[in-house]
């Protein structure tokens, strides 16, 4: 059984991660800003020795030594860190305040770097796994979601070149790219001001439940994949980008045309 750290763990895909790896027998460390909500998720599991809660802020250099000193008393060792965390924004990039690109960018990026960079000793140690959840937003221009797509592609150049320098310490590395999931990120996004958005998110393809996602996950976890990209929506929408990117902006330009301003 293994030791598995998910920021962002009391709710969305983090919670369902959550569950799903305590019902199948794994220890785990729930870090989250909400701590009444963390609180309550710790009370629905009921296993004390099982589960450590941390509330904590990634963006926090202090928190983050904090949850990883934790997880090293409590447990002695992480098998798995999820770097799930997230923020969005809705809104065109020139209205923007520059107070929303550095916070999508410090949740979306620096948190999970210098998470990451804290717990590598305790991940060398057992030769584990690091689990981002990037975005296909990361590799594709998506209206309103400049500083959002700006991280997500940052998390994925970051990783990537990780992934290599850490090849020898077998240190396996998976990038998941959700589209669409019914998550807590969007219900929570900023707008122009820092405020959460007025105005309901525009989306290409189907709504999916981030269980459905977990499951996925776990398959990608178990063959040793590298990348998840699981809508084949997403996957056309990123070939279209690269090689007929004329077609896929006026594409965007319909479906997202609430979100230019």
């Amino acid at each position: 059984m293994k030791v598995i750290l998910i920021t962002g763990a009391a709710s969305g895909l983090g919670w369902a991660m959550a569950k799903r790896w305590f019902d199948a027998g794994h220890s785990l460390v729930m870090a989250d800003v909400n701590e009444a909500l963390l609180k309550q998720r710790e009370e629905e599991l009921n296993a004390p020795k099982r589960v450590l809660t941390v509330t904590a802020d990634i963006t926090s250099a202090d928190d983050i030594q904090r949850l990883i000193k934790a997880t090293s008393d409590h447990f002695g060792r992480l098998d798995r860190l999820v770097n799930n965390a997230g923020i969005t924004h809705r809104s065109p990039a020139h209205q923007t305040d520059p107070a929303v690109f550095r916070k999508v960018m410090a949740v979306d990026w620096q948190g999970p770097v210098e998470l990451t960079m804290a717990a590598l000793p305790l991940l060398r140690a057992s030769a584990g796994e690091i689990l981002c959840i990037g975005s296909m937003a990361g590799w594709m221009p998506v209206p309103g979601r400049a500083a959002y797509c700006a991280a997500k592609g940052a998390l994925t150049q970051f990783f990537e070149v990780l992934r290599l320098e850490l090849e020898r310490d077998n240190i396996h590395v998976l990038m998941v790219y959700p589209s669409f999931l019914d998550t807590p990120i969007e219900h929570n996004a900023l707008g122009k001001d820092g405020k959460p958005a007025s105005h309901a998110r525009s989306m290409v393809g189907g709504m999916r439940t981030p269980e459905w996602m977990v499951g996925l996950i776990d398959e990608a976890l178990v063959k040793r994949h590298r990348w998840l990209l699981p809508e084949p929506v997403s996957r056309f929408g990123s070939l279209l980008w690269r090689f007929a990117p004329a077609l896929y902006l006026r594409q965007v330009r319909k479906r997202f045309a609430g979100e230019l301003g």
